[in-house]
């Protein structure tokens, strides 16, 4: 089930793409599942699909960030079993104050939707949007603490080697998702046509049944049910709870400053103009897909990492780390260079280039991903150098380098190129840009510098 840290370079590649993998599929299924939505609601009008963006966009970011809050039992659970193979006992207890965080994080999520109609009225959204959003969301939020449990235990099964899990439930969940879209959307199958509120609850339908599978999953899988997660899941255990919050908060934190930087500048782009806003959202979309692939190979780097940190072998620390950055680094340069030589090849996906009412368009999309080619690299780099120190259990400094670089060199350069200048739209994406590039360079700087600055096990 869980291999020990490799002695060779090549037992190295291949446990880190092994584990990867999965991790990379499973993240191209998530973004599925909420395609799917998107499909079904375009049907209903522009008004429906603007009030299920804002809310999706609300709600994706609130699980998205308490994904970091769960995640962090993936460290303290590598850890565990570096230091000894058959830390059962002491993953249960991780697990069970992970599962108690992101309950009571949870229902947090759940109000801070409560609060969506003023939250929307006050960026300045049209009523007739909010009158839409607002009941949404107060459908959506109940799917809160599921896909929160639901992230933690995908967490879990990874890091104890079978990531596979996670990716057969998301494609479980992109078909329950459809199904629940296509019976209470429009009415089928004897249900009413419920338009929005259909699709806020095909997504409460689609996360209790990923929970579920998840439960089962590890309740008949041999080698996970010997670690029994639901026994005394009522028993405190603070110094574990602790841990949690001690590594988990700052990933959270981390996450809601690189989301807000690429908010920020969605509303910039939208005090520009118009076609700039679509512009920035296309060409957005391929960098948002192409991070999929860098995101999961991080996602495994912390697991490698941690074994290591556990196992008290740095010279596995730094196999794990320099297989991992050359992973993640060298497909985002592939992809920054399929974005420079192609570009027109790549919107056709979202736009037909030969039309031309969307010359302007396709104009500006083909300069930002000029930008975006620039950043991909930095992207990658910056989301594997947080992976690898998060397998060290170091999460605070990095929480402060990210909050730095993406909101003062970041955003502060986006708002002086994009409105003080000429470059406009452009100006944005190189504010975008600079933030990536200060905050990868800093998190590689830590890393680079992790002996001297005390992160190894001693």
């Amino acid at each position: 089930m869980f291999e020990s840290p490799p002695q060779r370079w090549s037992d190295e590649w291949r446990d880190t793409l092994r584990l990867a993998a999965p991790l990379v599929a499973a993240n191209l299924l998530q973004m599925a599942v909420w395609a799917v939505d998107v499909i079904f609601v375009a049907r209903l009008g522009p008004v429906a699909l603007a009030a299920s963006a804002l809310s999706v966009s609300l709600f994706g970011l609130l699980i998205w960030s308490l994904t970091g809050l769960v995640g962090a039992a993936s460290p303290l659970i590598a850890a565990e079993i570096g230091a000894r193979k058959h830390a059962v006992r002491e993953v249960r207890r991780t697990v069970r104050m992970a599962g108690w965080a992101g309950v009571i994080a949870g229902i947090g999520a759940m109000g801070i939707c409560m609060l969506g109609g003023p939250i929307m009225r006050l960026t300045g959204q049209s009523e007739e949007v909010v009158a839409l959003a607002v009941p949404f969301l107060s459908v959506l939020m109940w799917a809160s603490v599921p896909a929160v449990l639901s992230a933690l235990l995908r967490t879990v099964v990874s890091t104890l080697g079978r990531p596979m899990i996670g990716t057969a439930i998301n494609g479980l969940a992109v078909g329950v998702n459809a199904l629940g879209n296509y019976t209470f959307v429009f009415g089928h199958f004897g249900m009413p046509a419920l338009g929005l509120t259909g699709s806020a609850i095909s997504s409460i339908i689609t996360g209790l049944v990923m929970l579920a599978a998840y439960v089962i999953v590890i309740r008949t899988d041999r080698r996970l049910r010997r670690y029994r997660f639901g026994g005394r899941w009522w028993r405190p255990d603070w110094v574990r709870f602790a841990d949690v919050l001690r590594i988990g908060v700052p990933i959270t934190a981390t996450i809601i400053a690189e989301a807000g930087m690429f908010n920020g500048a969605a509303f910039l782009m939208g005090r520009i103009g118009e076609v700039e806003l679509a512009a920035h959202t296309v060409a957005l979309q391929f960098a948002a897909f192409t991070f999929q692939v860098p995101f999961g190979i991080a996602q495994a780097a912390t697991i490698r990492v941690g074994l290591a940190y556990g196992a008290r072998d740095k010279a596995a620390i730094t196999r794990a780390g320099q297989v991992a950055m050359v992973l993640g680094i060298g497909f985002m340069a592939a992809m920054a260079t399929l974005m420079l030589v192609f570009p027109n090849l790549i919107l056709a996906a979202y736009i037909d280039p030969a039309d031309p009412a969307n010359a302007r368009l396709v104009s500006l999309a083909t300069q930002y991903m000029v930008v975006a080619a620039a950043f991909q690299i930095f992207d990658g780099a910056q989301a594997v150098g947080a992976a690898l120190l998060r397998g060290l259990q170091d999460t605070r400094v990095p929480m402060g380098i990210a909050l730095f670089g993406y909101w003062i060199p970041g955003i502060g350069t986006a708002l002086w190129l994009g409105l003080m200048t000429p470059l406009q739209g452009l100006g944005v994406w190189v504010g975008l840009a600079v933030g990536l590039i200060v905050v990868a360079a800093l998190l590689l700087w830590r890393w680079h510098r992790r002996a001297g600055l005390g992160l190894l096990p001693a």
